[in-house]
């Protein structure tokens, strides 16, 4: 277990904000709802995916018989555009903007609830220091073409920015290799698993404390770290009231 930055810092939210962080496989969802079972023990505590979940989209669309597997690779063709050095078109600006949307929306109820102060567990979270599929920006193009485009791509970074600066109290970051996270996910593209695996580490949240586990240890093991270090959050919290 290792932990970047101090947990025993001021708290600033109306009730503790833990983000769960990692790449496909990584096993955020199952260690989210161990926590999440655990942390409703202590204090009332929603669990908040704050994903667009276009993966699902994507993979759905190459199931389909006949077109599926060329309209999905139209699809990653079309997007990767967005963070070429001319970013894509109006149309394909639109879609992605409309989709960080989902994030946008998914992101203000859990603000809600935050609020009424619920304790909330996140998996995934929003940042906007690096661009792509690990909960950034996809409009990054350095010169975007076309008016739409470049409004869209600066509107979309300035949500992000302001997503980030709501700081988690803690963020847990679960890493792990490649080959296990495709053992885990073998129906996910490769290329995106591997950029979103070497992503992760780079990722800082404005500075909030990380944890930073190994997924491939056993689960008990990884629940047992970050309970230590949720525990050290939902201590500063109770001394407060």
């Amino acid at each position: 277990m290792h932990l970047v930055g101090s947990a025993r810092r001021k708290t600033k939210h109306p009730a503790p904000l833990i983000a769960i962080v990692g790449s496909d496989g990584s096993g955020k969802s199952t260690v989210g709802l161990a926590l999440l079972a655990w942390m409703q023990t202590q204090r009332p505590t929603a669990f908040c995916h704050l994903g667009k979940q276009t993966g699902n989209i994507g993979r759905a669309i190459a199931r389909l018989p006949f077109v599926g597997a060329s309209a999905d690779r139209k699809i990653v063709s079309r997007s990767s555009k967005a963070r070429d050095e001319k970013g894509a078109g109006a149309l394909v600006s639109l879609i992605i903007f409309v989709l960080s949307m989902r994030r946008v929306f998914r992101f203000l109820r859990m603000r809600r609830l935050h609020r009424k102060g619920i304790a909330i567990l996140t998996d995934r979270y929003p940042q906007a220091g690096i661009p792509g599929p690990m909960d950034g920006p996809g409009l990054v193009a350095r010169n975007p073409s076309g008016f739409i485009a470049r409004f869209l791509t600066r509107r979309e970074q300035g949500l992000y920015d302001w997503m980030s600066e709501y700081v988690p109290d803690l963020v847990i970051r679960l890493n792990i290799d490649l080959e296990t996270a495709l053992l885990r996910k073998p129906d996910h593209r490769y290329e995106s698993l591997q950029r979103k695996i070497s992503d992760v580490p780079k990722l800082t949240f404005n500075g909030a404390p990380v944890l930073e586990l190994d997924s491939t240890e056993p689960l008990e093991t990884v629940l047992e770290k970050a309970r230590i270090a949720i525990s050290d959050v939902l201590k500063q919290y109770h001394e407060v009231l």
